[in-house]
């Protein structure tokens, strides 16, 4: 008797190393559950999420799964399962949150959970990510921060010769009314 080989399809292996490399540049993984949408919807979610510089991409689960395995990631398999829809972060992951969430209170699409660095997130934390302020934000708040001090001290020293001017106006203003 022969002994029993498995024959992989090289269609499946194309679609899987294609995975790969659409996931090689994202830092993280949303995923989502598509059904009830509409095509001008989803096209209306994936512009939104090109603001973010984010995509969307409808993926086989099965695929998703081994690509991700392959790559090191965190096991996702209990997000991939049924209709599955990824948003693939390459910057900054909390607006993709934050506009999927958003999207989502007007249209029929719900987060599973996702891959945020190398720590799966449930629905919950996605929710509380999505409300955490970007990295730039941060550092307009860092810089206004550290601008306060100095700009206080430029008031300071700027009140001293504005008491002078204003101390010297007062004077000649008296010396004309008194007709000097």
């Amino acid at each position: 008797m022969a002994a029993y080989e498995v024959k992989i399809q090289s269609y499946k292996t194309e679609a899987i190393e294609s995975l790969k490399e659409e996931f090689k540049d994202v830092k993280d993984f949303i995923f989502t559950d598509y059904r009830g949408l509409t095509v001008s919807q989803i096209t209306e979610l994936r512009n939104k999420l090109r603001e973010n510089n984010a995509t969307l991409k409808v993926v086989k689960n099965r695929f998703a799964k081994i690509a991700l395995k392959e790559m090191d990631k965190e096991s996702a398999a209990d997000y991939l399962v049924g209709p599955t829809a990824i948003a693939l972060a390459r910057d900054e992951s909390g607006p993709v949150a934050k506009a999927i969430l958003d999207f989502g209170e007007e249209a029929p699409i719900e987060v599973k959970g996702g891959i945020i660095g190398d720590k799966m997130f449930s629905l919950d934390e996605i929710k509380a990510f999505s409300k955490l302020p970007t990295k730039i934000e941060l550092i307009a708040k860092l810089m206004g921060t550290m601008r306060a001090p100095i700009q206080n001290v430029v008031y300071v020293l700027n009140a001293v010769p504005q008491k002078l001017v204003r101390t010297l106006q007062a004077v000649a203003d008296k010396k004309k009314a008194e007709g000097n």
